[in-house]
């Protein structure tokens, strides 16, 4: 219930849509009531005409259905005495025909009521689950399946969609007509719908039954269908392996796995779901029948206590009831699943992100000295991967990280913008502890280029303004020459309008890079992260790309992280990380004189 409860808060604020709902509700049920009340009238003018015209003076005052009958009677025997019987079956008909269009009118107008707030929970739910994972920290991705995320926002927000959303009017307007129809049953025969309700709680007792274990059903369901997203995202990620390793027959059989694992699931879950429908309507039916033979029995001993055609609207009252009971039924079992799905969703909403903002968060104004390091230490889990670091970065010196692959050069690189907290120790920005900053304001004085550019399936232009508001085409023009992108934007068919594909794909490795350079230039931050921006291009692409960051490098502190040490002989120091300790620093020309790590390092590149 609380889940229901806090899905419901997202539509927001609720007293735009209650009273209008509400009051539209309540007369639908008042006009459908009226509706199969008249059918009474039509079949009394129609096969007892003479019962209509034997009530000729106003009957006394009381709540009965007998005065009901005697007062309804003696206005069509005005009628039918003034204006002919056609003129009275003709009132009747048109006053069923108008109590069934008010009642429709106010149903429509209220489904709408109920759509529009749909859709505004539907919109709600949707934009804080995208600013959720927005504002994630990057441990949160690299602890769980991409396929389950993909999961939870597309399929988990269909299912709410479909079920709970979809389903409030089974719980706000069908429990009035449920009301509405009940009280006229009361109020024609008591003793006939005692009897009928005393089912009632046998019915409750069968669905429940039927429905117990569709929830923990629904949660492996939606299990293995985060591991079936997984394994298209991995097909199409890594289509080039695949084919590469003849390895078609392998995913394959994976796939079919959780595939038919997740079919006999669904198939148990959506055959119990669908029996609680019939077995509703089953049971309906059988109460149905025990109030006809009951009612039969109290007419045949003259108990009754009302005509037939009296019971035969008595008998549409009770189906009106069946009805809508019946759609609860049903929802019932569906809003199972919908629970949760929306539990799924919600473990993303509640999800702690482990790099919170300061309470009190100092705002950087720029960079003026220097990034330190001071002691700092760092674990992914218990292996450290960082320890006992000590570094300073003044501003307007060129900083290297070089190492074997796991030194720990990446990690050491993405706690300055704290994309990860650090365990032990502390960074300092002009003398400020990184963790009392603004978080914005910090990376407002950063700049990155990666070794795999990230792009997005926009348009060049797009891509080298990202993040950025009021750039002209000038300014990015001037961006792409200083990253020596602009010639080959040039020669593209819509220049600077071209759409480059998801991830870039349209592009090659080195003008990839260049886009993710002119990026970088655009923004002109004071600090610059380079993280072996050029390891996985080629001899000409390289010296293309070397180029642009060069240009970039130029006036700026930077730390940069490579692989190939051609391209960091000239930095102001060098760090050499081992099992992530510092285990040289220096010049180029100190570390090669050392004879150490660093120098083995460039023999093996045969680069002396």
């Amino acid at each position: 219930m609380e889940t229901y409860k806090r899905i419901l808060s997202y539509a927001k604020p609720l007293g735009k849509y209650w009273p209008p709902y509400l009051l539209l509700s309540i007369l639908s049920v008042i006009f459908g009531i009226a509706n199969y009340a008249l059918i009474g009238p039509v079949l009394s003018m129609l096969f007892e005409p003479e019962k209509a015209a034997s009530a000729t003076s106003a009957p006394e005052g009381s709540f009965s259905l007998e005065y009901v009958e005697k007062a309804v009677n003696h206005c069509l025997n005005g009628i039918v005495g003034s204006n002919g019987f056609l003129a009275g079956l003709l009132l009747v008909c048109l006053a069923l025909v108008a109590a069934t269009l008010l009642s429709n009118i106010c149903r429509y107008l209220s489904q709408r009521i109920l759509v529009s707030m749909k859709t505004r929970l539907m919109y709600n739910l949707r934009s804080d689950l995208f600013r959720k994972i927005s504002s994630l920290d990057l441990g949160y991705f690299n602890n769980r399946r991409k396929g389950d995320i993909l999961s939870s926002i597309s399929n988990d927000v269909s299912e709410v969609q479909n079920t709970i959303a979809g389903s409030f009017h089974i719980f706000f307007r069908e429990p009035l007509l449920v009301i509405g129809f009940l009280a006229a049953l009361f109020f024609m025969s008591p003793r006939l719908t005692v009897v009928s309700l005393i089912a009632l709680p046998l019915s409750a007792i069968v669905i429940s039954r039927i429905t117990g274990r569709l929830r923990r059903d629904a949660v492996e369901t939606q299990t293995l269908m985060g591991r079936i997203l997984s394994h298209f995202e991995e097909a199409i990620s890594g289509s080039r392996i695949i084919k590469a390793f003849n390895a078609e027959k392998y995913v394959d059989s994976q796939f079919d796995k959780d595939n038919e694992a997740h079919r006999r699931i669904s198939l148990a879950v959506s055959n119990r779901q669908e029996l609680a429908s019939p077995v509703s309507e089953f049971l309906g039916i059988t109460v149905a029948a025990i109030v006809l033979l009951y009612g039969g029995w109290l007419n045949y001993r003259g108990q009754l206590g009302m005509s037939w055609s009296a019971f035969v609207v008595y008998i549409g009252f009770y189906w009106r009831v069946l009805e809508p009971a019946k759609a609860m039924a049903s929802s019932y079992a569906a809003i199972q699943k919908g629970l949760v799905s929306a539990g799924r969703i919600f473990d993303i909403l509640d999800a702690e992100n482990d790099i919170k903002e300061s309470e009190k968060p100092v705002v950087l104004e720029g960079f003026s000295k220097a990034i330190e390091f001071r002691n700092v230490s760092f674990s992914y889990g218990s292996e450290p991967v960082l320890s006992g670091i000590d570094l300073t970065i003044p501003k307007g010196k060129t900083v290297a990280i070089v190492g074997p692959s796991g030194a720990g050069k990446s990690t050491l690189a993405d706690l300055i913008p704290r994309f990860w907290d650090c365990a032990e120790g502390e960074i300092l920005i002009d003398g400020h502890d990184i963790r009392s900053l603004s978080i914005a304001s910090l990376r407002s004085v950063m700049g990155i280029v990666t070794q795999e550019p990230i792009l997005f399936n926009d348009s060049i232009f797009g891509n080298i303004t990202f993040g950025m508001e009021g750039v002209s085409n000038k300014q990015v023009e001037e961006a792409a020459a200083i990253a020596n992108a602009d010639e080959f934007i040039s020669r593209m068919e819509k220049g600077y309008q071209t759409n480059i594909g998801d991830r870039g794909t349209k592009l090659s490795g080195g003008q990839r890079q260049r886009i993710a350079i002119a990026r970088a230039v655009l923004k002109n931050p004071p600090f610059l992260i380079l993280d072996e921006a050029t390891s996985s291009l080629d001899t000409e692409s390289e010296r293309l790309v070397q180029d642009a960051l060069t240009k970039l490098m130029s006036n700026r502190t930077c730390l940069v992280i490579a692989h190939r040490l051609s391209t960091i002989r000239h930095a102001d120091e060098i760090i050499v990380l081992q099992k992530g300790r510092i285990a040289e620093r220096g010049t180029h020309e100190q570390l090669i004189k050392a004879a150490g790590l660093y120098s083995h390092l460039c023999e093996l590149q045969a680069f002396s």
